[in-house]
């Protein structure tokens, strides 16, 4: 590398090669990077048996080949005429991503057409952001994969090298892309140009503009990481010479143990400056950054041998890299650990770094504990309960739970004594009624006799009780339902899309393939999901059930027409597949319903799976599986699928609480097995819940204006929920706002989205709203949705 620095030097104008060593930021800031790469050593290791260490990684959804990406400089043409062009080309051929400069020589265009590997834009925030919109846009029309945006550009350090030179651009070099956007400074690059108040908001205001990834660059300190992953980013670049530093401000690398541990996985963070050497890049690894960021050696190798230079310089990191991999007995990139790592002296090693880095003692790192704790799905939930505490006063149309007022104390001793005078009666003795209520119990459950009659009397399903597993929830239900099937990586299961947060959970806890099956518009198709089918096998892959919730759906609240539940049936017949087919919604819908798809199936094509938590008690957390397929063994000898689900179970809770169960059977004796006639009256209570939420959104938005507006919503004719669409990005960060300024509180639809999508989709639950709080929330949620369209188009 320094081979290439002094040819690059010796090769070039002093005035030019100044500007392109100093960088925005204060000289002794950046020396101070590059010294704090020298202080570090890694520790080697013997004997390991690694062989190729494995440094690919993925970011975003994307693989790259190392962990480096080429950090965004300004004016690749002052090192060649073919600036960004060349770069992108060697880039491309290394599998590494370009950040692109605001201030780049080339136009976005040229620069997509010669990368093959991922392109983010560096965003710096103009004070008309007009200019910075137009800027992003072309980027999005031109390809690029992610933004990052420059935080403390807004405060730019003294070029102390260009004062000295008296440093000007030469002619001819100018920000391609910012030509015709209205930037009007004749140097190019002007302080007077940036939007000196920036403050967090500009992540939201980004986020209005464009889906893509936000990833906020000059993040030196916990607390900044922790406002930047509040504020909507989705990455952390820890770097210092964007802007002016404070004397005594950290190095880079200093930096990243604490900004790393502040967020704890929740998004990637990357490291930008000091980086000379490819030990460099593995003790950023070992010190919690997800990769790193090259930037002055990719200008040198730039001046001395254009495209092959650049390509010679990412060869040489990559060596090393994989060079210091092997010596630390490291296989991958995941397994960099801050035990690599011990100072100078030798005498603080991965100890001080760990407690820098974990200052609870604790010693776990996020990343090493299962993948799916960083999945944004399994934080919906807790951020939707966030909110509601937060906002207490506020209207919450979140909450899918069954209203309050429904439920009387004393009940509770009414239902259990009615079990207990069943048990009785059926012959139990006091010891056994008493073993019935304080022992485990049965593992399959110990109320599948009444649940078997309640099925049969109430859906027309009629099955043995020994094909029915008794449930934590129907949330256990669904978990061993998709650990019996999926059995090995070419099993997928197939989900419609949007669909309850739940089965994706579950698929995720449990490393399952899954893959969404697109609804349209008017509902559900057949024709797509046997698509799907034939595209998963034309992968190699086998697909072996889907998910799908027939009456009422959350979150969209639409049913699926009697036809296309036939036509549904005789798919899974035709292309060997099951249904997993969820029925929490059918008892709080009034009026008749259609069959389920467990009732109309004949093939044993269907398992189903439900819930007496939105229906009967929702404390009891009672639900249930009827899995009467049949299973053969290599034997041949035979059994039901709730056999296995139930061994399953035997080691998650053992058993479902028999006092639960108890109250549970004790509500459907007393209706004589039917728990129709229990739900009778909430059924209507909720009917007229939808209807009268339909009725306020008809009167806070009539036709005409809501036409104008783009908004939607569909007439689900039961259940709890109904969907909004709306023509702003209604994600946490609007929902936040819409909480604190105007006292509501929703879903985002994109929760539900598995592959991604509804992000101008809002879900409402009306199900334990009064019709005094409906009436309310949605006058609070109309002045919302049309502060949010007003603002987006005072920004347009």
């Amino acid at each position: 590398m320094a081979d290439y620095a002094d040819r690059a030097r010796k090769g070039m104008d002093p005035g030019v090669w100044d500007f392109l060593e100093g960088g925005a930021g204060q000289e002794r800031t950046l020396a101070a990077n590059v010294h704090a790469f020298d202080r570090v050593r890694l520790r080697p290791r013997v004997l390991t048996g690694v062989g190729r260490p494995d440094t690919v990684t993925r970011i975003f959804g994307r693989t790259w080949t190392d962990p480096v990406a080429i950090a965004p400089m300004a004016y690749h043409t002052l090192a060649h005429p073919l600036g960004e062009v060349a770069t992108a080309r060697a880039t491309g051929s290394a599998g590494v991503p370009l950040i692109v400069s605001t201030f780049a020589g080339r136009t976005f265009d040229d620069i997509a057409e010669a990368s093959s590997s991922p392109l983010w834009l560096q965003v710096y925030c103009f004070r008309d952001r007009a200019t910075t919109r137009e800027l992003i846009e072309r980027a999005e029309r031109a390809g690029f994969e992610a933004l990052v945006l420059t935080a403390d550009t807004p405060h730019l350090g003294r070029r102390l090298r260009d004062l000295r030179n008296g440093f000007r651009l030469p002619a001819g070099i100018e920000p391609a892309n910012l030509i015709g956007t209205g930037f009007s400074s004749p140097g190019g690059h002007a302080l007077a140009e940036f939007d000196a108040t920036l403050d967090w908001s500009v992540i939201e205001w980004l986020r209005s503009i464009s889906s893509l990834p936000i990833v906020v660059k000059g993040i030196l300190t916990a607390p900044d990481a922790r406002r930047a992953s509040a504020a909507g980013a989705q990455g952390i670049v820890v770097s210092n010479h964007g802007g002016r530093q404070l004397d005594g401000a950290p190095a880079t690398l200093d930096a990243l143990p604490e900004v790393a541990a502040s967020v704890a996985g929740e998004c990637p963070v990357f490291l930008d400056g000091g980086i000379r050497r490819g030990v460099d890049v593995l003790a950023a690894l070992a010190l919690g950054a997800d990769a790193v960021f090259l930037g002055r050696p990719v200008l040198h190798g730039l001046v001395v041998g254009r495209e092959d230079g650049v390509k010679h310089v990412l060869d040489i990191v990559t060596d090393e890299l994989t060079e210091a991999m092997t010596l630390t007995g490291t296989r991958s990139i995941a397994d960099a650990g801050p035990e690599l790592v011990r100072s100078s002296a030798g005498t603080e090693p991965a100890a001080k770094v760990a407690r820098q880095m974990f200052p609870s003692g604790s010693g776990l790192r996020k990343e090493e504990l299962h993948g799916s704790l960083c999945d944004p799905v399994l934080d919906t939930m807790n951020f939707l309960n966030e909110i509601t505490h937060h906002y207490p006063d506020a209207v919450s149309f979140a909450p899918g739970r069954p209203y309050d007022g429904f439920f009387e104390t004393e009940q509770i001793f009414t239902y259990l004594r009615r079990y207990l005078d069943h048990l009785e009666a059926g012959g139990a003795s006091p010891d056994q009624v008493r073993s019935a209520l304080f022992q485990y119990g049965p593992t399959g459950g110990q109320i599948r006799d009444v649940i078997a009659d309640w099925l049969r009397k109430d859906e027309g399903i009629d099955v043995a009780p020994e094909s029915i597993v008794v449930t934590v929830g129907c949330q256990e239900a669904m978990l061993l339902a998709v650990r019996a099937l999926i059995a090995g990586p070419e099993d997928v299961l197939l989900v419609s899309s949007p669909c309850y947060v739940g089965i994706t959970g579950a698929a995720r806890l449990l490393d399952a393939e899954l893959t969404a099956v697109a609804e349209r518009r008017d509902g559900f198709r057949c024709a797509d999901l046997a698509a799907v089918i034939r595209a998963e096998r034309a992968r190699g892959r086998r697909p072996r059930a889907f998910y799908v919730i027939p009456d009422h759906a959350n979150p969209s609240g639409t049913s699926i027409p009697l036809d296309v539940r036939r036509e549904l049936l005789e798919l899974a017949a035709r292309e060997d597949i099951l249904l997993l087919e969820d029925s929490p919604y059918r008892l709080v819908s009034s009026g008749q319903q259609l069959p389920t798809l467990k009732a109309l199936d004949h093939d044993g094509r269907v398992v189903h799976l439900g819930s007496f938590s939105k229906t009967l008690f929702p404390g009891a957390r009672v639900g249930f599986v009827v899995a009467d397929q049949t299973v053969v063994d290599h034997l041949g000898g035979t059994g039901l699928l709730a056999d296995e689900l139930t061994k399953i179970k035997s080691m998650v809770t053992v058993n479902t609480s028999p006092v639960a169960q108890a109250l549970v059977a004790g509500m459907l004796l007393a209706a004589d097995g039917r728990a129709s006639e229990l739900n009778a009256k909430t059924a209507a209570y909720y009917s007229d819940a939808m209807r009268v939420t339909l009725e306020q959104l008809e009167k806070a938005f009539p036709k005409d204006e809501r036409e104008a507006l783009g908004i939607q919503w569909n007439e689900p004719n039961g259940g709890f929920f109904l969907a909004l669409t709306v023509p702003f990005r209604a994600d946490n960060t609007a929902l936040e706002r819409s909480a604190e300024e105007f006292g509501v509180i929703w879903t985002p639809m994109s929760y539900f989205y598995p592959e991604g999508g509804g992000e101008h989709g809002i879900r409402l639950s009306v199900s334990y709203l009064t019709h005094a709080d409906i009436a309310d929330g949605v006058a609070r949620l109309a002045r919302f949705i049309r502060s949010e369209v007003h603002a987006a188009a005072s920004v347009a």
